[in-house]
């Protein structure tokens, strides 16, 4: 993730994703999880295709890229990876 526009959205979206698990804790309602599931990969994949002009390697390795995913939006969090 060359780009701080590609972390960016990578970080809302998995954000987004953790609000729509407790959601679907709190309401019981599973439409949530299709929610979650639209809002991580939707804001990723987006930033893959429009900023870095790659494909997302979801596609290829989707346990790995899962784990990269959190691993990054870790780093964020704890201002290891510039946001």
């Amino acid at each position: 993730h060359s780009k701080p526009t590609t972390r960016r959205l990578h970080f809302i979206g998995s954000s987004l994703s953790l609000v729509c698990l407790v959601l679907v804790v709190l309401t019981g309602d599973p439409r949530w999880l299709v929610a979650g599931l639209l809002c991580g990969y939707g804001f990723a994949w987006f930033a893959h295709f429009a900023f870095e002009k790659n494909r997302p390697a979801t596609f290829r390795q989707p346990v790995y890229s899962f784990m990269g995913d959190w691993k990054m939006f870790w780093q964020i969090l704890t201002g290891q990876i510039r946001f």
